[in-house]
């Protein structure tokens, strides 16, 4: 079996009904009144996510030997994270989107963990930009990633705080 297609498959298929709840949960939050803010880096964002996942793809499986080993403690590792994830979409419920919707009037969210840190969903997304490629053995790529990730979301934090400062 090759465990990097399984394992990438999976987490392509995720991310890919994540799409869809997103897409779902902005409608109905624009629906009553929301609005978008930081528009314009969110391509920016797609862009990153989609090469990184395409990356992971032609690396640990079309150019990867059959039998390349799998890290199972770092894939423990990002089992870990998947469940952080889930716990962060969870807290936030309906009001969970790819995007920086602000419905205004609407009190912040402060359970899950957004109760412990700011921001978990980019702790988390961070974790992964790395730790995926480590469970495949491509530290390389998992650094430039994380790289871009964390510029990114410099942009995108600072974004938020002002939109999160002014509703």
């Amino acid at each position: 079996m090759d465990w990097a297609a399984l394992i990438l498959g999976l987490v392509t298929a995720q991310r890919l009904g994540e799409l869809v709840l997103a897409r779902r949960n902005t409608s109905r939050l624009m629906a009553r009144g929301a609005h978008e803010v930081g528009a314009a880096h969110y391509p920016l964002i797609v862009l990153l996510h989609a090469l990184w996942l395409l990356g992971l793809w032609y690396l640990a499986v079309h150019r990867a030997p059959t039998d390349q080993e799998i890290s199972l403690a770092w894939l423990a590792v990002f089992i870990a994270l998947q469940l952080a994830r889930l716990w962060v979409i969870a807290s936030l419920g309906e009001r969970w989107t790819t995007r920086i919707i602000v419905l205004p009037g609407a009190p912040l969210v402060l359970r899950g963990p957004y109760r412990f840190v700011s921001h978990p969903n980019y702790w988390v997304v961070a974790g992964e930009m790395l730790v995926l490629p480590l469970v495949f053995g491509l530290l390389t790529f998992g650094l430039v990633f994380s790289v871009a990730n964390a510029g990114i979301m410099w942009i995108r934090i600072r974004a938020e705080a002002a939109a999160l400062k002014l509703r």
